[in-house]
């Protein structure tokens, strides 16, 4: 039964050129996929995961292999540039396909809502909505019955009258006169006009109430349209100055992420560190203890700002754990044969953030880093 398993058949030659450059590697070493994630400091999964075409191996994990074979680095890193750029083209068009897959589904589920569309003059299915609702209840706000042509004459006691103004309602002082006392003017204080004895105003021949309610309607009408000029300036003022004093906003520009780094802070939170490109030479051991014969790490790489924890000479069961502030991720021992393993990222400001703990399985024991 042979070694490797054949490689897929849509696999980029550069990248399959590269994966079998790394077999051959490995065969001349004579150590097993198990020996090379011990020296390495990489998981068994995920040199599984580079030997078959699966997953592009990254720099760290290639020059740490050429370490332990005893290989040139810079020869197997310049194919690993090429087969980097041939996995970036692949992802890309795969990006692109589904994309294309999401937008004909999103298209198709439209239209079978969508539906037929509704016949007739009725109203929609959804109602039409009346203007002047306030609210969903459908209560309409009242407005202030305006005075009439016939009130407004009846105020100003006809037109061409001196003392009537643009409005053509008489000033008080023409409608009343003497009416605020000796020395008022229209300009002064309002109060009520004087009731005639006879029940109706000045002599006009026309009821005193009706004259009122129109030049009441009238005033208020007047004084609400000042009163929002009013408000309209103040807030405009208010605006003005505020634009003055505010300085003008700068652009938030993302952090530019070196070549292979694909996440930063929270974002890189759940994902894989080799995946997302955290790892080999971004990567420091920020602390590590000692659990039995497992050693737990945290491992931590700022340019990412995330950090996860891994347990090495480990045994089937052993668990391990990260956490910083709110965030924890943890993962175990699978696999027969695996001594080691690594959680997930969680985002961390600084290594002093996070910290791994270690559960043996054989004894439940539990240890953490300081």
């Amino acid at each position: 039964m042979p070694r490797w398993k054949a490689l897929p058949e849509e696999l980029d030659p550069q990248i399959r050129e590269f994966t079998s450059q790394l077999r051959r590697l490995v065969d001349r070493s004579g150590l097993s996929v198990a020996s090379v994630a011990d020296r390495t400091g990489y998981s068994k999964t995920s040199w599984e995961r580079y030997l078959n075409g699966r997953l592009l191996a990254p720099k760290g994990a290639i020059v740490a292999l050429a370490e332990v074979t005893g290989t040139n680095p810079v020869h197997l890193t310049t194919m690993w540039e090429l087969a980097e750029r041939a996995w970036s083209r692949s992802e890309m068009r795969h990006d692109m396909t589904m994309e294309a897959i999401r937008i004909s589904q999103a298209r198709a589920a439209l239209s079978e809502l969508a539906g037929p569309p509704s016949g007739g003059g009725g109203r929609s299915r959804g109602g039409a909505a009346r203007p002047g609702v306030a609210s969903p209840a459908g209560v309409s706000p009242s407005v202030p019955p305006q005075p009439t042509a016939t009130d407004v004459r009846d105020a100003a006691g006809g037109t061409g009258t001196p003392g009537v103004n643009s409005w053509g309602v008489a000033a008080p002082d023409a409608v009343h006169p003497g009416a605020y006392g000796p020395g008022a003017s229209a300009a002064g204080g309002y109060g009520p006009p004087p009731v005639a004895p006879s029940g109706r105003d000045g002599g006009s021949g026309r009821p005193a109430g009706r004259r009122r309610t129109a030049t009441f309607l009238v005033g208020a009408l007047g004084a609400l349209v000042v009163v929002a000029a009013a408000l309209y300036v103040t807030g405009t003022e208010d605006d003005r100055k505020k634009a003055q004093a505010s300085p003008s906003p700068t652009v938030t520009k993302e952090a530019k992420l070196p070549p292979g780094v694909k996440c930063s802070g929270e974002s890189c939170d759940g994902k894989d560190a080799e995946v997302m490109g955290c790892s080999g030479d971004l990567v420091t051991t920020a602390s590590t203890a000692t659990v039995g014969a497992t050693t737990v790490e945290v491992r931590y790489s700022k340019v990412c700002g995330a950090a996860w924890g891994r347990i090495t000479q480990a045994t089937q069961g052993d668990a391990v754990e990260i956490a910083a502030g709110a965030f924890r991720q943890t993962d175990s021992v699978d696999a027969a044969g695996d001594t080691v393993t690594y959680t997930p990222m969680v985002p961390a400001g600084s290594a002093t953030e996070a910290k791994a703990c270690a559960v043996l399985a054989a004894t439940g024991e539990k240890g953490c880093t300081e």
